[in-house]
């Protein structure tokens, strides 16, 4: 399975020649979800979901279709029937050629006054890659490949070291990292890196590949 990042939280996924993407939000690339066989979104937050792209890779391609929660699902199910599916989690379907298993239910908490929303991960073809979303959700099962959200306003750098201890995934290669500069990333590789029990921490620049 070849794995590309790109920017912030979004993945491509390609596999016997199709593609299934991962939150092609408005921090990624404009054309990110585009030419994608399927696609996933984790929840409604727009560095993870946007409309008007979603919609632009939906009229591009009439095959593609979208796996997300209800939340999402409810913006785009009319214009485009039979192609928009609502999932949550314990469910498990195939999209584009890849086996998808569907874990969490809630994002983390921001603060405390901010309501929760709905959200999910996405467990890739028996944990070759699970996609968390904006949570920590521990899968229960053994993941290959830990795309770690390794900075947001609902989390800190003790909590990313104990989240990865708990998955304990072979490897984990940063994502949700747009509010991540430059200066700090070495700090963030040392500390993840030395603390993450054992896996490989990995970074991947946006349209850099690898074999996973």
């Amino acid at each position: 399975m070849k794995l590309t990042k790109m920017s912030h939280a979004c993945v491509r996924l390609e596999k016997d020649g199709r593609t299934l993407v991962l939150d092609p939000g408005g921090f990624s690339e404009a054309d990110a979800a585009l030419g994608a066989d399927a696609i996933l979104v984790t929840h409604e937050h727009p560095d993870h979901f946007d409309e008007s792209r979603l919609r632009a890779a939906l009229e591009a391609d009439p095959a593609t279709e979208i796996w997300t929660l209800r939340a999402v699902a409810e913006q785009l199910s009319a214009a485009f029937p039979g192609r928009v599916h609502t999932v949550g989690h314990g469910d498990a379907f195939t999209a584009a050629g890849f086996d998808v298993q569907v874990h969490g239910e809630l994002h983390a908490v921001i603060h405390p006054d901010i309501p929760r929303i709905t959200n999910v991960g996405y467990l890739i073809d028996g944990g070759k890659v699970f996609h968390p979303g904006d949570a920590l959700t521990v899968p229960g099962t053994p993941v290959e490949t830990l795309m770690l959200p390794v900075m947001a306003p609902w989390n800190k750098i003790s909590e990313v070291i104990e989240y990865v201890r708990e998955v304990r995934p072979r490897r984990a290669y940063d994502i949700h990292d747009a509010l991540l500069t430059d200066l700090a990333r070495p700090i963030y590789d040392r500390q993840i890196g030395a603390l993450g029990g054992g896996a490989e921490h990995l970074r991947l620049a946006p349209g850099e590949t690898a074999q996973v």
